[in-house]
This record gives C-alpha cells, sequence and structure tokens, in this order.
C-alpha cells in the first residue's frame, strides 16, 4: 500500500512530512519523502546495527528499513496495528524510516523555526535541525543525512 505526497508551499515556507514515534511529534522535508507505506513484511538482517530492522522490496528495489524508535533510544513499540514507513532518499540509494504512525503535511515558516533546545537529548541534538511550535505541540525536524549515518551508513 502506497500513498504519494504532494504539496504546494509558498515563499518562506518549508513543507514537512509529520509522523509519530513514542507520542513525540517529528518531521522531515517533504521534497526529501519518496514514498509513504505500510510495510507487508521486513526481512531481517543477521548482525546488522540494532537501528535497521532489515530489508523491504519495494517495486523491485530493495531498500534498507531503519528502526526511528531505536534509532532515537525510545524504546519498544507499544501499538496496535501495523507501523509505518517513510521513505526517503539519501546519496542515491532508498531508505525508509520504520515510524509509529504519519500524519499531515504541514507548511512552516522558516522564521518561526527555533535552534535546539539547550535541554534537547544529545542524541537528537545530533539528528535535528531544529524545532517548531505546531499548535499545542513541538515538532522537532529531522535532517535525513545525519539520521541515516548509523555507523557510516546503513
Amino acid at each position: 500500500m502506497s500513498d504519494h505526497v504532494q504539496t504546494h508551499i509558498g515563499e518562506g515556507l518549508t513543507a514537512f512530512v509529520t509522523f509519530s514515534v513514542a507520542d513525540h511529534y517529528f518531521g522531515v522535508p517533504v521534497s526529501r519523502v519518496q514514498d509513504i507505506l505500510t510495510p507487508d513484511t521486513i526481512a531481517r538482517v543477521p548482525l546488522g546495527p540494532a537501528e535497521v530492522r532489515g530489508l523491504i522490496n519495494l517495486r523491485g528495489r530493495i531498500v534498507t528499513v531503519i528502526d526511528v524508535r531505536t534509532r532515537l533510544s525510545l524504546g519498544e513499540a507499544d501499538i496496535s496495528g501495523p507501523r509505518k514507513c517513510v521513505t526517503v532518499e539519501s546519496e542515491g540509494e532508498f531508505y525508509t524510516l520504520l515510524v509509529d504512525g504519519v500524519g499531515d503535511v504541514v507548511s512552516l515558516d522558516e522564521v518561526c523555526r527555533e535552534p535546539n533546545p539547550a535541554t534537547l537529548d544529545p542524541l537528537w541534538c545530533d539528528v535535528a535541525s531544529g524545532v517548531f511550535r505546531a499548535g499545542d505541540r513541538l515538532l522537532v525536524t529531522l535532517d535525513v543525512e545525519r539520521l541515516l549515518n548509523i555507523r557510516g551508513k546503513a
């Protein structure tokens, strides 16, 4: 199952695909997102890094599945139903981010981006590009390249 993401944004706005992981609200730039899907099966990779959940076949292409919960030290999933995947491209390769749920595409004004708070977990500081206030929640925007930098790449 696949939903293609499209959005139109104005000057000074950046569009983010939002998703949740362990009751936290994250976003990645929509320009980096290739696909959103619910994986049927994930093939395990023996002796791979803990963050690498496995591999999926996405329309004939082998894609590495990165478990965002594990990558951000958020513990095991305790959700009912299937988890979702947000597929991104990095250096010509596709990776899919395993998340608890996918939200909306939101367009946010870059002048509202705040730097990472001093109290943000150091692991998160390494992968976050900033924070936005989105209603009554905080949206932590993730830098895809740094998020995928798992022991020198997955």
